[in-house]
């Protein structure tokens, strides 16, 4: 969870405002666009389709059980970047790269590693909120207090 936990930390003190601060980043480049782009994939508004999206293209790949895991409240069934990358399409991944100024397979790497920590947070009651998580403005309001919690 500390790659979770230190990337969105990151991300979220840039994204509010606090500049630099550390510059203690990793080697990917990409990793500051990260959440933006996991929120751009899960908020409602945004280009994904939102939660619904999403659990429609892990039933769509045979893989609802995964996803359904990191929502539960048992144990986050894993997920490769391969894996995942097939769930989400090339063209998805493809955009998700280029966000990110990685290969597809490293952007997958990354997106697998995060994603279903995420959602597990995002889930605390073991169950997919009815409407999605709202806008990404309320996607980064829950995550920030999830940091806070901390």
């Amino acid at each position: 969870m500390g790659l979770l936990d230190s990337m969105l930390g990151s991300v979220l003190n840039s994204q509010l405002g606090g500049g630099q601060g550390g510059g203690q980043q990793s080697g990917a480049g990409g990793l500051d666009a990260l959440l933006p782009a996991v929120i751009g994939m899960l908020a409602n508004n945004g280009q994904g389709g939102g939660l619904g999206g999403l659990m429609e293209k892990f039933n769509q790949a045979g893989m609802g059980d995964v996803l359904g895991s990191w929502i539960g409240s048992g144990q986050n069934a894993p997920i490769s970047g391969a894996d995942l990358g097939a769930v989400l399409g090339g063209d998805t991944m493809g955009d998700l790269a280029a966000q990110l100024g990685m290969s597809q397979n490293d952007a997958a790497g990354q997106l697998a590693q995060v994603l279903p920590g995420l959602i597990d947070k995002l889930t605390p009651r073991g169950n997919a909120p009815e409407g999605g998580f709202g806008n990404a403005g309320d996607l980064f309001g829950m995550i920030g207090g999830l940091l806070q919690q901390k």
